[in-house]
């Protein structure tokens, strides 16, 4: 196979980035569909606004209805058609980018993504997710890469610490999935393997959270941009974007998704779910002890969930963990690239497992 990284055009990210997006976005067109939710434009309209008119580039909004179906796509797409836009500007939180991915692919224009949280590396993928009007999932798209991504940390960090320690817990399982991937020579999302520079990405994500991650929170706990702050948001949407599409996916990701069956935890975060799925790869695959202790004392100092009561499931069994885990390992899962045949007990056995070791560790 061949390998395959690929990556966002263009990367900006700092305190005022948004005071500064004009000049960014001029590189690109000059009539710009503004689309995003109401928090999302709130919270970048002033800045951005102005800094496009300093720069020549005309500032069109149009509110994000809240759902990236197909019907909401087709709108936008024929309002920017109208408008004549020659660059979509997507704001806000994970469907609002999406819904701006795939109006630009449709339009064959541009797009500049602009995260308000850093909760998921999904700003840098070439991925959008499509849900139906009433916000079932529908499918899985794949648009290219956006053009540029502009990441404002002074915006990031005045949201919600909980969403910057789930975007942790996302990013927490990038190292051992490209780990784990690299070792079968499995497919990465563009279909190849993993370049050289996607590992070292994806290691550099890892050491980045261990070293930062709990400072981050501390400094998003008071609304404040620091060092520590700007290497977790570059963690969390750099190099964990790069690290999981370029990489690859194994069971962390594929555990998460067999928590979906599980009623109890549905109002968990992604990240958080996913942190739980990285623990159980690592009793999974037999990870090292100090492997397995630097990531429960990671986990509980920023906050990420260890075991299944922190996860919402105060009395779980045998039967909701093997529904999930018969979910985990359905055809098609990427835990399936491990190196070893994987079972729905194996799995199974593994979450009760590290539910215990995270219940002991507290």
């Amino acid at each position: 196979m061949q390998k395959i990284l690929i990556a966002p055009g263009r990367y900006v990210q700092g305190a005022g980035a948004c005071e500064k997006s004009g000049a960014q976005v001029a590189l690109l067109g000059k009539n710009a569909l503004v689309i995003g939710g109401k928090r999302g434009l709130d919270s970048v309209r002033e800045s951005m606004k102005a800094s496009f008119e300093a720069n020549s580039v005309a500032f069109i909004e149009e509110p994000f209805g809240g759902e990236c179906c197909n019907a909401e796509i087709e709108r936008i797409a024929s309002i920017a058609e109208g408008k004549g836009s020659d660059v979509i500007v997507a704001v806000g939180g994970g469907k609002a980018l999406d819904t701006g991915k795939m109006v630009a692919l449709k339009l064959s224009v541009p797009v500049v993504v602009v995260p308000t949280i850093a909760a998921t590396d999904a700003p840098c993928s070439a991925l959008s997710v499509i849900y139906t009007e009433e916000g079932m999932f529908e499918s899985y798209q794949f648009p290219p890469s956006p053009n540029m991504v502009i990441v404002d940390t002074a915006i990031v960090a005045k949201a919600p610490t909980r969403l910057l320690v789930s975007g942790m817990g996302d990013a927490l399982a990038t190292w051992f999935e490209a780990e784990a991937c690299s070792r079968t020579k499995s497919a990465n999302m563009p279909g190849g393997v993993a370049t050289e520079a996607a590992l070292a990405l994806a290691r550099l994500c890892y050491d980045q959270l261990i070293e930062y991650g709990y400072e981050a929170k501390i400094a998003c706990d008071a609304d404040a941009v620091t060092p520590a702050l700007e290497r977790i948001v570059e963690a969390n949407t750099l190099l964990s974007g790069i690290g999981f599409e370029s990489g690859g996916l194994a069971a962390a990701h594929s555990i998460h998704n067999g928590m979906t069956a599980i009623e109890e935890m549905h109002h968990m975060y992604h990240g958080e779910k996913v942190s739980f799925g990285t623990l159980t790869q690592l009793v999974l695959q037999d990870s090292p002890r100090e492997v397995l202790e630097e990531v429960l004392d990671f986990c509980v100092s920023v906050g990420l969930p260890i075991t299944f009561a922190q996860l919402g499931l105060k009395e779980p069994s045998r039967e909701k963990i093997m529904a999930a885990a018969t979910m985990a390992t359905a055809p098609g899962e990427t835990i399936h690239n491990l190196p070893w045949k994987v079972t729905a007990e194996d799995v199974a056995d593994a979450m009760m497992a590290a539910d215990a070791l995270g219940r002991e560790w507290l």
